[in-house]
């Protein structure tokens, strides 16, 4: 297990704190990335892509044609989507949707603004599984994304005491790093692997 991105790079700490917010050309809300792959990529160019999305207005969600998209509400009071036509209430937090990108798709916030965890994945070229954990998990054996959503997290290796996550940080688990989070809150892992549909 390595520290703050140092080391052999088999787990790199992402800090919440100085993330980047974008704002959406809407104005309804913005975006934090977490991490992007390739490392650097651009709209066009990413395999798969994870960020918070503060959410603080209704409106419609950009189109984005040949994406798979897990959406999970991790803060505030819920959202209803219309995807395609077809009603998806989401009341509930930590529990992740997916949907295409491509769908004509809008949102109505049912209590307030939330936070949402956004997955992208080209469709394709990467698959993406999103668990919420609470309590304690083996990472998954490939490559996975670990995010904190409630409270604060613990990710440790075998035999060592670990690196804590404060909420909304991150770490990225390289394929053959074998490491456990631990949590008295919530945690999203997110295992990812190359091609294919997500499952």
């Amino acid at each position: 297990m390595t520290g703050e991105g140092a080391g052999d790079g088999a787990v790199r700490i992402l800090r919440a704190e100085g993330r980047a917010a974008a704002p959406w050309s809407n104005g309804g809300g913005v975006t934090r990335e977490i991490a992007v792959h390739p490392p650097g990529a651009d709209w066009d160019g990413f395999d798969w892509r994870v960020s918070l999305a503060d959410v603080t207005r209704d409106g419609p969600y950009s189109p984005l044609p040949g994406v798979r998209r897990i959406l999970t509400v991790v803060d505030g009071g819920g959202l209803a989507l219309t995807v395609d036509g077809a009603p998806r209430l989401l009341p509930d937090r930590f529990r992740p949707f997916a949907f295409s990108g491509g769908a004509v798709t809008d949102c109505r916030l049912l209590d307030g603004p939330v936070v949402n965890l956004n997955v992208m994945v080209r469709e394709g070229r990467a698959r993406a599984v999103v668990e919420m954990v609470r309590g304690s998990r083996a990472v998954p054996p490939g490559d996975a994304l670990v995010v904190a959503v409630e409270g604060s997290a613990q990710l440790a290796a075998p035999g060592e005491p670990g690196v804590r996550l404060a909420r909304f940080d991150a770490a990225v688990v390289v394929a053959g790093a074998r490491c456990e989070v631990r949590t008295a809150g919530v945690a999203a892992v997110i295992a990812l692997s190359a091609g294919g549909d997500d499952g």
